[in-house]
């Protein structure tokens, strides 16, 4: 499906805010590439959704490494590799453009699984929508969550090299296909000698976003909540006291059942309040949140409404009828400990009378700093231990710890000139109430500065009607074409503050 063209590339500048004095040289001509890729841009996005790589599904995953491998050379990469992994393999990607200064990427070419039937278009179609108020987007599984940014970014280095330049920085690529299942094996990539020793060589490491608001605004993190994806499972192969399958439900007179069993293992884990964890020595090394950061979040509160989050999120009040900066200090600061589904037994219509042989939790901790991966692991082990839950059998998917970036890095002070100098209002957030796994990079031993950034806007993401803004019918908000020259902005901003320091 061709888009009409609806911005001249004068307009195109206009919108994205650049003055003709920026730092971006040549940057009318880069502009014009941009446009006139555009359809072949939205096609490669396309193509992309097209191919899902569903961890949890073992879907598509040697394939999904090789497209991604190909992407990354048809972008501009002299070298592209796929690495093997335990699981699901990953991609590493250098381009030497003789700069002094290196940048590491972090893309995932994976995405969270879909049922068509709950969407309003086939999920691997990416269907061209008119979104009202919003303007056009590509609905399709992956739009924003990554594909459409990481596209973005990937039509950003074609368009500077098309225009006759070499980029401003040379690139490190590193791409998982295991994200959406907390990177099981993400940090066998990283580890590969020839991967860490590219990675040690650069100013920091960012993964593409959507972090625009309807309103224009965009938002800087400077650091992501961390992740572990768990199972707790209770039933005929964890004791012998549960039966191998579901039976009578008369025999419960004689034989336990694993969903009691179950449901009370779980409710140990949580105070009678029902959200705040009660695991063991659980906020042994919870870091509070500084003074520093309680303004930003209450700063950042006055840039988005209370009544939009309110809405979007789908509810109508926050835990204990909090005031909303305190629920915003909330989301930042609380590690959790999330039930994302159960299962046991007879779930169809009526009744079944049976007693389920097996009965399955699937979790969730989210942890902040200075919380580890291996050592909330632990507590929870020896919290099911102590209450001598013995039989019921925890299995980690994958996890990783929180990262932090510290303010004054060169990533976010690129961030903050960029900004600034578009006259793109903002706000800072202290930490990503969601994850990724920066804290590979931000931990040893690399102990790089990890962040986000991305313009443009899209919604949906780990839900039916994903979606990524392709056409802005507002002037203030980015769609395909601007969201790609911020990236070509970022990078000649991200050198010009390299040379002020490394941070």
């Amino acid at each position: 499906m061709r888009l009409k063209t609806s911005l001249s590339v004068l307009a195109l500048l206009a919108i994205s805010g650049v003055p003709a004095s920026a730092e971006t040289p040549d940057r009318a001509a880069i502009a014009e590439t941009v446009a006139n890729q555009r359809d072949t841009t939205i096609k490669a996005l396309r193509d992309w959704i097209a191919l899902p790589t569903i961890a949890a599904e073992k879907m598509n995953t040697p394939a999904g490494a090789e497209y991604m491998r190909q992407l990354a050379l048809d972008a501009g990469f002299q070298k592209a590799e796929i690495i093997p992994t335990d699981g699901v393999p990953g991609v590493f990607a250098t381009l030497d453009a003789g700069a002094k200064t290196t940048l590491g990427i972090y893309f995932m070419y994976d995405v969270k699984q879909f049922d068509p039937s709950e969407w309003n278009s086939p999920p691997l179609e990416g269907a061209i929508v008119e979104r009202e108020g919003e303007g056009k987007a590509l609905v399709g599984r992956g739009a924003v969550n990554q594909k459409g940014p990481e596209m973005a970014f990937l039509a950003a280095l074609k368009a500077i090299q098309a225009s006759g330049r070499k980029l401003p920085v040379n690139l490190v690529l590193v791409a998982e296909g295991e994200e959406e299942v907390a990177s099981t094996n993400f940090p066998q990539v990283v580890a590969a000698p020839q991967v860490r020793e590219a990675l040690s060589k650069t100013i920091g490491v960012f993964i593409p976003a959507a972090a625009q608001s309807k309103d224009g605004s965009a938002n800087i993190t400077l650091g992501a909540k961390g992740a572990i994806e768990f199972q707790l499972v209770v039933g005929g192969e964890t004791s012998d006291r549960y039966p191998k399958t579901d039976i009578h439900s008369s025999n419960h007179a004689r034989i336990e059942s694993p969903a009691w069993r179950l449901v009370k293992a779980l409710d140990t884990l949580a105070a009678d309040d029902g959200h705040t964890p009660a695991i063991d020595g659980w906020f042994e090394n919870v870091k509070p949140l500084t003074q520093r950061q309680k303004d930003l979040i209450a700063e950042g509160a006055k840039r988005n409404p209370e009544e939009d989050a309110k809405k979007l999120l789908g509810v109508g009040r926050w835990i204990d009828d909090e005031p909303y900066v305190t629920s915003l200090e909330r989301l930042v600061s609380q590690p959790t400990v999330n039930i994302q589904g159960l299962i046991a037994g007879y779930t169809g219509p009526g009744g079944k009378t049976v007693l389920p042989g097996r009965a399955e939790a699937k979790l969730e901790f989210r942890l902040v700093p200075a919380m580890t991966k291996d050592e909330a692991v632990s507590k929870l082990k020896a919290h099911l231990a102590k209450r001598g839950f013995d039989d019921v059998q925890v299995t980690v998917s994958g996890g990783y710890g929180p990262n932090e970036t510290d303010e004054d890095s060169t990533l976010i002070r690129a961030q903050k000139t960029l900004f600034e100098r578009t006259g793109i209002p903002y706000s800072i957030t202290p930490r990503n109430a969601g994850s990724w796994p920066g804290v590979i990079f931000n931990g040893a031993p690399l102990n790089l500065p990890a962040s986000q950034f991305g313009l443009g806007r899209g919604g949906g993401a780990h839900a039916p009607n994903e979606w990524f803004l392709i056409e802005s019918s507002d002037p203030k908000v980015y769609g395909l074409d601007q969201a790609t020259m911020a990236y070509v902005d970022y990078l000649y901003v991200v050198a010009e503050e390299a040379k002020k320091g490394k941070k």
